[in-house]
């Protein structure tokens, strides 16, 4: 264990970080609820496993929108009213989703503008959080809150099936409602008033506000390489949205699609625990690529069509491998200036939510052809082979710390973003 590693203690230690936790916490548990509740729903009215994924993935798709042209939000106004303002209208949102009776389309369409709502409020948090905890204990935090998320899944997923057989999916929508109000006063009432972050001026072109975060990735590879990292997480992702078919398929219920849900967010908590606690960040840094072959590779497996209890294990083993995820969130992090830092993270939000949707929406309509378990092990065999390519490009750069941007000027209606590795790039 790194002596000098910064202890979880040390970050809970602060005050508005505690708050922050909590907010998330609040909500990532009810949105799970909410999902698993959709999911059933769509599934038990349609009998279709490719409609119940499209439903699951449109969790995630309409960040392809949202990201690029709502982040930059996040870089031009105060975040903590930002991220309130989101939670209120999600709360609005999804209250209305509760309501019985609601169509199928009507509820698709509520739930992608919940899901547009929730990018610019990402994009706050993820960008507020360095400042929040700066320096070395950022890693500390970014591995607390990815528990937190996966925490909240295995919570929300395991509880999931139980609390919609036992109260509705109206009840379930109306308690993810109230996770957003209660997220909403606790970002309000927890965190420091601040002024918006010093990007570049409210006259600056609007072109040069949505587009900036992408010049900044574009300028320096490695930051390109860590987005496709995460984008790898298309291809695991897709047992997610086959849980519903898979476990009917095994003659279970909505208790065993909750199980099989909570299994890869119970594996990457300990997954996330091991890189952060017993792993250097820079060996970390160096098992990106064999870890992203793995999450996905160990898949394949379920072509052999095991039982449940098997399923959840390998499920488990995947969600552990996963946790190459919070280094390389870390690592791209350490490297993206406070100014254009709503609108890199969006950016890269971006891409992986698109790159797990659809994952999820091709493989459940490939399931309506062909059986979920050899779905699962060609998006494996897939991913594999992917991360793989990824792994190789990255083994290739040099593997110090990733460094902040040297500059970042403004230049009239126009950004000149300066890096290590590119020497300026020009975004009108």
């Amino acid at each position: 264990m790194p002596p000098a590693a910064p202890r979880f203690g040390e970050v809970f230690a602060i005050g508005e970080f505690r708050m922050l936790w909590l907010a998330q916490l609040t909500a990532v548990g009810g949105n799970q609820l909410a999902r698993v509740a959709l999911a059933l729903l769509v599934f038990a009215r349609s009998a279709s496993a490719g409609l119940a994924a499209l439903t699951y993935a449109l969790t995630l798709l309409p960040e392809l929108v949202g990201g690029p042209l709502l982040s930059w939000l996040a870089d031009r106004y105060p975040r903590r009213g930002l991220m309130v303002v989101c939670d209120l209208a999600r709360a609005g949102l999804v209250a209305a989703m509760a309501v019985p009776g609601t169509s199928l389309w009507l509820l698709c369409g509520l739930l992608i503008l919940v899901q547009l709502v929730q990018s610019p409020h990402l994009a706050a948090r993820s960008a507020l959080l360095p400042t929040v905890v700066p320096g070395e204990r950022y890693l500390a935090a970014a591995a607390v809150v990815n528990v937190t998320a996966q925490l909240g899944q295995l919570a929300g997923f395991a509880a999931g099936g139980v609390a919609v057989a036992a109260l509705g999916t109206s009840q379930a929508l109306l308690i993810n409602a109230g996770t957003f109000v209660l997220s909403a006063l606790l970002t309000w009432s927890g965190l420091a008033r601040r002024p918006r972050p010093s990007g570049p001026a409210p006259g600056s072109s609007r072109r040069s506000a949505i587009t900036g975060g992408a010049a900044l990735v574009r300028a320096d590879p490695r930051l390109g390489l860590l987005v496709a990292f995460g984008c790898l997480s298309g291809f695991y992702a897709c047992k997610e949205g086959l849980a519903a078919p898979y476990a009917e398929a095994l003659g279970h219920g909505p208790t065993g699609v909750g199980l099989l849900l909570a299994a890869s967010p119970a594996g990457a908590v300990i997954g996330v625990f091991v890189l952060t606690r017993l792993v250097s960040p820079e060996r970390g840094l160096r098992l990106l690529g064999p870890l992203a072959v793995a999450a996905s590779g160990v898949l394949v497996f379920t072509a052999l069509s095991p039982g449940i209890a098997v399923t959840c294990v390998l499920w488990g083993v995947s969600g552990l491998f996963s946790a190459f995820q919070v280094p390389a969130n870390a690592a791209y992090s350490s490297s993206v200036p406070d100014a254009l830092r709503g609108q890199a993270f969006g950016l890269a939000s971006t891409a992986v939510r698109v790159a797990q949707g659809v994952g999820i929406s091709l493989a459940g309509f490939a399931a309506d052809l062909v059986p979920a378990p050899v779905v699962i092990a060609a998006f494996g065999v897939t991913g594999a082979a992917v991360s793989t390519v990824v792994a190789l490009r990255w083994s290739r750069l040099p593997q110090r710390a990733l460094e902040a941007p040297k500059e970042l000027v403004p230049t009239g209606k126009s950004l000149t973003v300066r890096t290590q590795e590119a020497e300026s790039e020009e975004v009108e």
